[in-house]
Formats: C-alpha cells, structure tokens, sequence
C-alpha cells in the first residue's frame, strides 16, 4: 500500500539521506520564499526591510501553532504505518486536518483583530507600524493556506515520502519569486504595491500548496476518509494528535516568543539593528535547512521503527544524524567568517545594516552544530512520545538561557551581548540535550 511501513526496512544511513536530500531541497525553497521576500522588501528602503523583520516572530507564531499540529500528526500516523494497522492511519490523517480547519479559524479572526497592540508591544512605531498593518491585514487572510497544507505535508512523510512535500514548496517558492518584483514593483500592467505586494504574493503562493497537498494526499496516497466519524473516534484521533500536538505546538511557540522578546531588545540599538537581524534570521534558516530538514525526517523514522518494535534502528539514527549536525554547523561557521559580508552585500545596501548582519552571523554560528543536535533530539522525543521531554530542552535554551544572558551581556557587551547569548544557549543546550536522550533511547532498548 501507499502507506507501508517503508522506512524500517533498507539500511539506516541509507534510508535517512533518502529522506533527507528531498526535504533539503524544500526547505531551501521555502527559504528562498523567505529570502526572495527580503530582497525585493530591501530595495524599497530600511523602513520597509524593518516592518517585515517586526512581522517576524508573529509570522513564525502562527508558523508554529501549524508546525506543532502537523508534529503531532506525523508522529501518531507513523506509529500506526509500522504497526500496519491501515483503517487508523485514514480516520487519524482525515481527523486532524478537520482539527487544524478550526484552529485556523481561531488563528486568522484573532490576528486581525491584535495587529496594533501586538507590534506596538513589539516596539514597531510610525511609519513602520503603518507599514507592518499593511503586510499583516493581507498575511493573516492567508493563515488558512499555512496551516492546513502543513499538516497534510506532515501526513505524507510520516509515510516516508518527502519528495512530494518538497516539490510543492518549491513550486510555491518559485510561484512567489515570479509574483513578488510583479506585485511590489509593478512593472507593465501590474500595480506597485509595494509591502502589500509582498503579502499578496505570498497569500497567492501558498495557496496552491494548500491544493496540492489535499489532491495528494486523497489521490495519490489514499489517506484521507470521506465517511463521517463517530464522535467518539473523532474525539480519540485528536486526543492521539493533541497529546504530542499541544506540547509540539508549545514548544513551537517557544521561538517566535524568544525572537519577539530579542527583537525588542535589538530594537533599542535603532531599526539598522532590526534590519540585520530580520536578513541574519532568514539567511540562517538557508544555511541550516539541511540540519532542520533531517530533524523533520528522524521524526517519521523514529516512529515508524518504533511502532515495528526495532530500536537498534532508532540509536543508529539518531547517531549518524547528530555526528552530521556537527560536521555541518563548523562548515557553515567558516562559511560566514569569511564570507559573511559578501553575503550581507546581497540584501542592503547600508552600511551599518552590512556591518551587524556580519557580527551576527560570525557569533551566532559558533553553535550551530550543537543547536542541530537539540533540535534533532527534541524530534527524537516527540517520536517516542515524550514530547514533555522536547518542550523541556527547548525552554531551557530559550526562557532559561538564551533571554535571561542576552539581558546580561547586552549591559557589557551591547548589541553584540545578545549574539554571544545565542552563541553560548546553544551550546550548552545541545550538550545537555545529546545526555538526555541518550538516556531516554537505552531506557526505549531495555524495555
């Protein structure tokens, strides 16, 4: 069948670089959906590239909620792909996408109604407040399109299947990059406008993701169910889902709240600051996506091994995925220190904007390897159905390192204080996260 248990069966290495190439490839479109943005956003001026960068951590807010509701359905349906037990999989795939329709409902009328007090809280003022309502009316209209093609992407590779999900974002990657200089610019027939534009773009583009990953998931791969469910079966498919969506969810919410509490604290050094961060953030998600990618894919891997009964599969995974996460956060690290300036050249044309995506990148960077190895673990522990233990290394990281020293090193250190902070968050996080869930994996092989 479309949905066997495919991913407890060919060698281990083998089977997570099989998972992992395509995933890189749509992340790294998903990206450059960020990216394009961010370019075309730049050449308008720092006021525009500002009020995007404050749309940051709502956007990645509303990412989130999407994010831990798809993390929850991937890790209940492939639990029950390796069990094999076919009828559940449909009821259960069918049934949480019916959940996120209502929670989108609630994301999308709360949005619209926040917008003000939530980016004057974040320190957005004048005329880049002005510009961030403009964005965020036409970005919240299009919530819908985030959420629920999300949570079908998360069905199709608790599967094994990452090609297609990775398709559809890169065509909704390229989608936005022809649409974006058309609708900010307005060149020939089209109107210019401007942030606006930027949103609209976006709305456009993920809208045909949400089309795409319906039409899959029902045509190609079968998992969806149109016989109405009996309450009680509805009810039971969302607790499965909830009891690792919720903390997932949570968890999520985790990092836009840190990156709101971080852009607040940026935005005291002046909206140069803002700017670069907003660039550095995007620019990091490129350079890690193959690290983010292989932490989606270990998820599915962990729980389709796990419901087949093969742990020696699960610690060999999650071995040779975090010797990988090292590897690649120093090459990255290089990467920047020598050509971070280039880089930030691509996106600004100020100076000092060039001057603090530079620092930034350099320090931050540092620990990168280790911040891939909590990541990676934090998907291990959703899989096993400790999703407490995930929620848990990530407020560690965030509320208890991260914030609490960019607060203190901001006093000696300025703007660069809270760079530092990343730097030494994810370090020490990484650790501590690599001794805990090799504890919580030699517990899963014992019994």
């Amino acid at each position: 069948m479309a949905h066997s248990a495919i991913l407890t069966k060919n060698p281990v290495g083998k089977t997570l670089i099989k998972l992992t190439i395509p995933m890189i490839g749509g992340m790294i479109g998903m990206v450059i959906f960020n990216l394009v943005d961010t370019y075309y956003v730049g050449q308008l001026g720092t006021d525009q590239l500002a009020a995007m960068s404050f749309t940051f951590p709502v956007v990645m807010l509303q990412g989130s909620i999407a994010m831990g509701l798809g993390v929850g359905t991937s890790a209940v349906v492939s639990r029950l792909i390796g069990r094999g037990d076919h009828y559940k999989v449909k009821r259960q795939a069918t049934d949480s996408l019916l959940l996120s329709v209502i929670v989108v409902l609630v994301l999308m009328f709360a949005g619209l109604f926040t917008i003000t007090p939530v980016f004057t809280l974040l320190g957005a003022k004048g005329k880049v407040l002005e510009l961030v309502k403009e964005y965020m009316l036409i970005w919240y209209i299009g919530v819908p399109f985030l959420v629920i093609p999300m949570v079908g992407n998360n069905v199709i590779r608790a599967a094994g299947n990452t090609v297609i999900p990775a398709l559809i974002m890169l065509i909704a990657a390229c989608i936005n990059a022809v649409l974006d200089p058309l609708l900010i610019f307005g060149p020939g027939p089209f109107p210019a406008l401007g942030l606006k534009g930027a949103a609209l773009a976006t709305v456009i583009a993920r809208a045909g993701t949400l089309l795409a990953s319906l039409l899959f998931l029902n045509f190609r791969f079968h998992m969806l169910t149109f016989k109405i469910p009996k309450f009680r079966d509805m009810m039971f498919s969302w607790k499965e889902m909830l009891f690792v969506g919720v903390p997932a969810a949570l968890t999520q919410l985790i990092m836009p709240l840190t990156m709101g509490v971080i852009t607040r604290m940026v935005s005291e050094f002046g909206k140069q600051a803002v700017a670069a961060i907003g660039v550095g953030t995007r620019i990091q998600m490129f350079a890690l996506s193959p690290i983010m990618a292989l932490s989606v894919v270990i998820l599915p891997f962990v729980g389709q091994n796990m419901g087949a009964g093969k742990p020696d599969r699960i610690k060999e995974g999650i071995k040779k995925s975090q010797l990988f996460s090292l590897i690649l956060g120093a090459v990255i690290s290089l990467v920047f220190i020598f050509g971070g300036r280039l880089i930030g050249m691509l996106f600004s044309r100020d100076p000092g904007v060039i001057e603090v995506l530079y620092k930034y990148l350099v320090i931050v960077s540092g620990g990168y390897g280790l911040w891939g190895i909590m990541r990676i673990n934090a998907s291990v522990f959703n899989a096993i159905r400790k999703p407490f233990h995930s929620m848990g290394l990530n407020l560690l990281r965030t509320f208890l390192l991260y914030i609490p020293l960019a607060f203190v090193f901001s006093l000696f250190f300025k703007l660069e204080g809270i760079f530092i902070a990343a730097l030494v968050s994810a370090v020490i996080a990484g650790i501590i996260s690599w001794l805990w869930v090799s504890t919580a994996t030699k517990q899963l092989i014992r019994s």
